[in-house]
């Protein structure tokens, strides 16, 4: 590469650094989420007839006004990290949701119309402790992914019973497989279980307690509190690597201003060398006694 071209791309850098540190100023993150929390509230305010017969017009230039600048941010951010902008999850989201909001919603494409409510999802890129979260959330799915199947283990031996026991009496909560799924799924929930659904049942079976108490002890209890604690134990995990990597961060920096200080105490010294061996030795001349 030839020095005009070296001299060609230091603006265009020193242009994207500025920019890079113009959009990661607080104040302008700050200015992004309460644009985010503005256009959250207009999206609500469009599913309100009233709001839209008084002030409809309004509110959708709002909503476009916030999407360009949008749009602007989104570019910029673009124009700062190039492609390490796709390197970024967070980012690729951003620009997602950001690009389905543009997308025409007339015809086939109208519902797209109603997903324009995902840019309200961007204050989990905007706020560390939410990204944190969800950073958690993720980390824990390999552990809920075991939970879950054998979850749907116990569903099914309970709905294979179920639907043994209780199909001739009470079709339609166990008439088969799938509305005895469903059934339990509903028991799980504790929604409605004794008086909609166990109640009923003792009537024909009386000690159909036998098979709900297990149920929504395995179920709901155990099987639930076991979701809660890998997610828990997966944002403490979450957390401790974000400190141990904070912590070497830190340590990467010092050893880098130690180094520093080393290299400058040794370029003391070899000055301090240099003006020693420029002064001029004077020989001692010998004292005559008189």
């Amino acid at each position: 590469m030839s020095p005009n071209a070296n001299m060609t791309d230091l603006p265009a850098h020193d242009g994207r650094q500025r920019v890079r540190a113009w959009i990661e100023r607080p104040r302008v993150q700050n200015f992004i989420i309460a644009l985010i929390l503005l256009n959250a509230v207009l999206l609500g305010l469009e599913t309100s007839a009233g709001a839209m017969a008084a002030a409809g017009g309004m509110i959708v230039g709002l909503d476009r006004a916030i999407l360009a600048v949008f749009v602007v941010e989104i570019a910029l951010r673009l124009y700062a990290h190039r492609a390490a902008f796709w390197r970024d999850p967070w980012s690729v989201f951003d620009f997602a949701v950001v690009a389905i909001a543009l997308l025409p919603a007339t015809g086939p494409l109208a519902v797209l119309r109603a997903l324009r409510v995902l840019r309200v999802l961007r204050l989990l890129t905007m706020v560390p402790s939410m990204r944190r979260v969800v950073g958690a959330l993720l980390a824990a799915i390999p552990g809920l992914g075991s939970i879950v199947l054998v979850l749907l283990i116990i569903y099914y031996v309970f709905a294979v019973i179920a639907t043994n026991l209780f199909a001739t009496t009470h079709p339609e909560w166990f008439g088969d497989i799938g509305r005895s799924l469903y059934t339990l799924f509903q028991i799980m929930t504790l929604e409605s279980w004794s008086m909609g659904i166990a109640r009923p049942v003792m009537v024909d079976f009386p000690y159909a307690w036998a098979f709900f108490v297990p149920f929504i002890l395995v179920a709901t209890f155990t099987m639930l509190n076991l979701f809660i604690a890998i997610i828990v134990n997966a944002m403490q995990s979450y957390h401790e690597a974000e400190q141990h990597d904070a912590r070497e961060a830190v340590d990467l920096a010092r050893q880098h201003i130690e180094a520093d200080l080393h290299a400058e105490m040794r370029g003391l010294r070899e000055e301090i060398r240099e003006l020693k061996a420029l002064l001029p030795t004077t020989a001692a001349s010998p004292r005559w006694k008189g």
